[in-house]
């Protein structure tokens, strides 16, 4: 298992910032975009394999593939928020998505952070200019993105990287 090296540590718990999250964003447009080229794909292959004589590759227009771009982007980004609390990208990046107070997204929540990210990204550069570094998606939802490297940070508030104490050094 691999630790949070000493420079970063300091940051653990607090806010991303506005680069941060583009990259990770930039991370899970592409992790969507490659399931969408998936999905194209496996249509491709059923039509060809229906009647491979009269085959003629399905058109895959702007608007219908823009719109399953975003549909892919919603699902995707409330399953990863509301299970894991951190998408592919999120995770790339050393962040994860809370409550304001730090606790886990439900699904609704999560869902409705998905859709406005979808239908509004610009929102996200907000942070830029908030001295708490929260999006506009995090203003109107009562979320935060925050610095967190670690997979499980036990129960008693002991993080992975804190030498645990013996019985008889106490």
């Amino acid at each position: 298992m691999w630790s949070v090296p000493l420079e970063a540590r300091s940051y653990q718990g607090t806010s991303a910032g506005v680069v941060t999250r583009l990259a990770a964003s930039a991370v899970d447009a592409l992790v969507v975009a490659i399931a969408l080229a998936g999905s194209y794909a496996a249509l491709v292959a059923f039509v060809f394999v229906l009647d491979p004589r009269r085959f003629n590759m399905p058109d895959a227009s702007f608007l219908w593939s823009v719109a399953l771009f975003l549909a892919y982007l919603v699902v995707y980004l409330t399953l990863a928020w509301w299970l894991a609390g951190r998408t592919i990208g999120d995770h790339l990046w050393g962040v994860r998505v809370t409550t304001r107070g730090g606790a886990p997204l439900g699904l609704v929540r999560a869902f409705a952070r998905a859709v406005t990210y979808a239908m509004f990204p610009i929102g996200l550069l907000w942070c830029a200019v908030d001295r708490d570094r929260r999006s506009l998606q995090d203003l109107l939802l009562r979320t935060a993105v925050v610095y967190d490297w670690l997979s499980h940070p036990s129960v008693t508030g002991r993080t992975e990287q804190e030498p645990r104490s013996s019985p008889s050094a106490s």
